[in-house]
């Protein structure tokens, strides 16, 4: 009977300390939370007491880089109802958006490009959840870094391409760019084998499609955005619907051909093939996989055409900067062969070339909009849940705690003492944590191949008559140069010995 009680007694205590102890918990918890709502925002620029800020019409990214400057590395406006909070500074970006990467994955609502033209089906906006899951494992998956290793003859030949069109048509250099950025997207999404011009249906059709997506992916771009029950109103945006259809059928056409040739014969590797041959194992639907393509067509061939322009502008604009990366190339290839995949280690030089210029010009100067799962605590202030977060990738490039001079074109800066490549720098060139471009090691691979390529064949010099404005770029979500001159002069030969030694080269792949 003792025996019997005691027990009972030390249940009772064991379940009054449970409650005990979950009591202080909660409080804990409470009085975190009250601690959190009392913490500030970061400071930002005042607003209209209703209206909140004024978003900036143009050169968003600059501009919030200079707010930045003004009130610290984040800052927060009031957009309508929702805070915006925008990150400035290397160190603050890696401590909240990799660190905190996985209260940062979610995406905010995008009512006109997500909802409306892409109905919730592009991943890029797809907020964090099961789909989002198996799109971003379905993609990964497939582009990951030895996968990337494949297509390295595709991207080699299209590279040699290039050379050929400059010395057939110097003038048009940046359409050059688009073509190989074009080739290759097609073929490793699509395994197109024919040749791509730019003036080719889908590749004008993706294009066109590209421009309207930015043009909706601008913070405050639509009244809908702000008001999204205007998305119910009949007759309120007709366009979007009808960029809708154009959009779906492009991306089923290019899918459904792939299907076609799976059941008649053996297509080559590409992105959709492996996605119908995996299609259980990912678990999508036809219209997922169509948009997952789709999806990395479009944006594969933008971002990495942008990528070489900007090279070919820094190579023209910064002459001492080219002189050391082709002095290595003499050195590491010598001039009886052209440069490959197997040189990237011994490649330094080049690689802090690529660097520097994706970080001198980014290619997205704002990125794309993140949304703060819960409340996030940075230095005694708080990002509130629900938050739209940016990383300001100009911002960023602009940190001279990190990138000293930021303004200046300096290679060397990615070089450690030892002469190799510093792991304790980066630039977020591809976004971050958990929405980083699935596609990075491909799009890497292809502005090393025609970085080499380039400074390898030719000496590139401004035109005299037309001096290159190295701020000419259009303002929008992805930074296109404006047209510029460049002037290509071989440096293996004349020009007839070039072409005799790319010739050779597209032979050996």
């Amino acid at each position: 009977m003792l025996e019997a009680l005691l027990r009972e007694y030390g249940l009772q205590a064991k379940a009054l300390g449970a409650l005990i102890a979950l009591a202080i918990l909660g409080k804990a918890v409470r009085s975190q939370l009250r601690a959190r709502r009392r913490l500030p925002l970061p400071p930002g620029p005042p607003g209209h007491w209703l209206f909140g800020n004024a978003l900036p019409r143009e050169n968003q990214s600059q501009q919030f880089a200079e707010w930045i400057n003004e009130y610290g590395p984040i800052i927060s406006l009031r957009v309508g109802p929702r805070t915006m909070v925008i990150i400035g500074r290397y160190q603050e970006s890696v401590d909240i958006m990799e660190k905190e990467g996985g209260l940062l994955a979610d995406r905010p609502r995008a009512v006109a490009a997500g909802e409306i033209l892409s109905r919730g089906l592009r991943m890029i906006l797809a907020p964090a959840g099961e789909q989002f899951r198996r799109l971003r494992r379905a993609a990964h998956t497939h582009l990951q870094a030895k996968a990337a290793e494949s297509y390295g003859p595709i991207q080699m030949q299209a590279a040699r391409d290039v050379i050929i069109d400059i010395l057939d048509n110097p003038k048009n250099h940046q359409a050059h760019a688009n073509r190989y950025a074009a080739s290759v997207i097609l073929r490793v999404t699509y395994g197109k084998s024919t040749a791509t011009e730019t003036n080719a249906p889908e590749i004008v059709l993706i294009h066109k499609m590209l421009k309207r997506f930015q043009t909706l992916m601008r913070p405050g771009a639509l009244l809908v955005e702000k008001y999204p029950i205007l998305k119910y109103v009949p007759g309120y945006a007709g366009y979007l619907h009808e960029w809708r259809r154009e959009e779906r059928q492009l991306f089923h056409d290019q899918l459904n051909r792939v299907a076609k040739e799976l059941k008649t014969g053996n297509p080559g590797p590409s992105f959709a093939k492996y996605l119908l041959e995996n299609q259980e194992t990912h678990k999508l639907s036809d219209e997922e996989m169509a948009y997952l393509a789709g999806s990395l067509f479009g944006a594969g061939s933008d971002t990495t055409a942008v990528a070489i322009m900007v090279l070919v502008m820094a190579a023209a604009r910064f002459p001492e900067a080219q002189d050391v990366v082709q002095e290595e190339l003499d050195n590491v290839v010598g001039r009886d062969r052209a440069p490959t995949f197997d040189d990237y280690n011994a490649l330094p030089q080049i690689q802090a070339f690529m660097l520097e210029c994706l970080r001198w010009r980014p290619v997205t100067t704002l990125g794309f909009a993140h949304r703060a799962q819960t409340d996030i605590v940075y230095k005694d202030m708080c990002i509130p849940e629900g938050a739209i977060v940016f990383g300001n990738h100009w911002a960023i490039s602009r940190d001279p705690a990190v990138y000293p001079n930021p303004d200046k074109f300096d290679p060397q800066r990615w070089l450690g003492s030892d002469g190799r490549i510093r792991e304790d720098v980066r630039f977020p060139s591809f976004g971050f944590g958990r929405r980083i471009c699935p596609g990075q090691h491909i799009a890497n691979r292809s502005i090393f191949i025609n970085a080499s390529l380039l400074l390898w064949s030719f000496r590139i010099t401004q035109d005299p008559n037309a001096p290159i404005n190295d701020k000419g770029f259009v303002d929008g979500v992805i930074a296109h140069p404006k047209p510029f001159a460049a002037c290509f002069t071989p440096r293996i030969g004349d020009e007839k010995h070039l072409r005799k030694v790319m010739e050779k080269y597209a032979q050996d792949l």
